[in-house]
């Protein structure tokens, strides 16, 4: 239930706290993958195929900055939706259209047999729909006055 302040301004919903809290730890993991993944930590890409590493190699300049955007821009979107920010929405919508243009290159290339599995087009599932979920969410908060 939303609370409404003297001043006439919504308060705080409490989901917005379990939301904000969901969206940093999941989207903090984006950030740790990015990181790991380039800096090249040998514990964490041993849990790879090998071929991951090759493909990554091969990105394009802009398929970098896809990922980057995507990543960052959803960490930024938590942080800025826990601090009852407008500007979550964008930061979501600037998420969401990194993933778009790393999905597409990414599935617009040949991926090496060993990266075709279920768990890879289950994953992508997944984070489109944990993606959109958030830009939804902050855009709803956002009209409901909750974000300032």
């Amino acid at each position: 239930m939303e609370e409404t302040v003297q001043s006439g301004r919504v308060g705080t919903p409490w989901h917005l706290w379990a939301v904000g809290v969901v969206s940093l730890l999941w989207n903090a993991f984006g950030c740790f993958d990015y990181i790991m993944t380039n800096i090249r930590d040998p514990a964490y890409l041993a849990a790879f195929p090998p071929e991951m590493m090759q493909m990554i190699d091969e990105f394009p300049i802009w398929t970098m900055a896809a990922w980057a955007c995507g990543v960052w821009g959803a960490l930024a979107g938590s942080l800025l939706l826990l601090l009852r920010s407008r500007f979550a929405v964008h930061a979501f919508a600037l998420s969401l259209l990194g993933l778009a243009a790393s999905t597409v290159y990414q599935f617009g290339t040949a991926l090496p047999a060993s990266l075709r599995t279920p768990g890879l087009y289950a994953m992508n599932a997944v984070i489109w729909i944990g993606a959109i979920a958030f830009l939804v969410y902050a855009m709803r908060m956002r009209a409901k006055g909750v974000l300032r």
